[in-house]
């Protein structure tokens, strides 16, 4: 279907306003990279600078895929989204390249790295692990949405309704 008949159903596309403060206040999605027979799609909690990057902190190992992909430097996709009900959504799918963030620049990222979400084990158990930021430029964005009912649509009623 296109966005125009979509539209028909309530959907529209996000503004640029709305995919940045979306980006800013979710801080996990998942991360596509390119690899040899089928992409890797792995969850990512992440950091957004409010324009064109976002962050990822790698918990790596010597046989890290993920980090193996990424210094590649191929193209890589992003997709964030919240899906709370059947006709309330919002998606916004990113492309663009990851590469890793010299050391030196870590201290600068504060901020970005601030909203990203990370999992309660590594919080609270204090992994010791190596650990590597990368940087995803983006270079394209798209984000969609959907807030209600489609027009003319009606729930079907309870009988204990009626």
């Amino acid at each position: 279907m296109t966005l125009h008949e979509l539209e028909g159903f309530g959907v529209s596309r996000m503004t640029d306003g709305e995919m940045r403060d979306f980006l800013t206040n979710r801080g996990v999605g998942v991360l596509a990279l390119p690899a040899e027979h089928e992409p890797y799609v792995v969850p990512m909690s992440f950091g957004f600078d409010g324009e064109d990057s976002l962050y990822f902190t790698y918990v790596t190992t010597d046989e890290s895929r993920k980090e193996r992909l990424s210094e590649r430097g191929d193209d890589a996709a992003f997709l964030v989204f919240d899906a709370p009900s059947r006709f309330m959504w919002q998606s916004v799918l990113l492309s663009g390249a990851v590469s890793p963030v010299p050391e030196s620049e870590w201290d600068d990222l504060g901020d970005a790295l601030g909203n990203a979400w990370r999992p309660d084990l590594f919080e609270q158990n204090g992994l010791a692990a190596d650990v590597t930021v990368y940087r995803f430029r983006i270079a394209n964005r798209v984000g969609y949405k959907q807030n209600g009912l489609p027009p003319g649509f009606e729930p079907p009623q309870s009988e204990e309704s009626t």
